[in-house]
């Protein structure tokens, strides 16, 4: 039988929260240090974008990684300020963390809420930006009914407030709804192989940011 880990992060994930949390700031401080890079494609999220080579996969834009492992939509929202240097779009992928977080950040109407209030807030710090909401990747079948039902509401989300949704699942997931085995490890991040496959999703959208040579 194959291992739930989607039940073991459930337990495991609050008892190392603090560290996880300690290298978010250390992170973030990093951010805070370097010089400004206006203009370029803004990759947001928790480290499933952290992890992203993203000059590597998309070599024709000027891409800025922004992504910090462990975050969820409440740690986006508190950071947006130092994320947001004048960006011409925004790749944001949030929210599977929140999934084991406490009873109150798990619930997904405040999920939904949450990344409603981050894109108002992207638009009040870069009117205009296109702003394309990824889908919250799979992770074991277990989970897929919850990420299923989230996807839907962040359609919606994407809909009302004019950004661009970008289903991943069809790219992503296997028959059962579970990250497919060979674009991960762990299932729950990316490992190249899957990474490749977010950016043949994304490529397409964001042709019009390439750099001209």
């Amino acid at each position: 039988m194959a291992v739930n880990t989607d039940r073991i992060y459930l337990g495991l994930v609050p008892t190392i929260r603090p560290l996880v949390a300690a290298a978010a700031r250390r992170r973030l401080r990093a951010f805070e240090a370097e010089e400004r890079t206006d203009g370029r494609v803004l990759f947001l999220g928790d480290s499933i974008t952290h992890w992203g080579q993203w000059d590597v996969l998309f070599p024709e834009l000027a891409t800025l990684n922004r992504g910090i492992n462990g975050d969820t939509t409440q740690d986006v929202l508190a950071r947006l300020d130092e994320a947001l240097q004048n960006p011409v779009a925004v790749s944001l992928l949030i929210g599977t963390n929140d999934l084991h977080t406490n009873r109150r950040l798990k619930e997904p109407q405040g999920i939904v809420s949450r990344l409603e209030q981050i894109i108002v807030r992207i638009r009040m710090k870069a009117p205009g930006v296109p702003i394309f909401i990824n889908s919250i990747t799979p992770r074991t079948p277990w989970f897929a009914p919850r990420i299923r039902s989230l996807n839907e509401q962040y359609a919606d989300v994407a809909r009302r407030t004019g950004c661009t949704y970008v289903d991943l699942w069809p790219a992503l997931a296997d028959d059962a709804g579970g990250l497919r085995t060979e674009l991960t490890k762990d299932n729950l991040h990316l490992i190249e192989p899957g990474y490749q496959a977010w950016r043949d999703v994304l490529r397409p959208l964001l042709r019009p940011f390439a750099l001209e040579r």
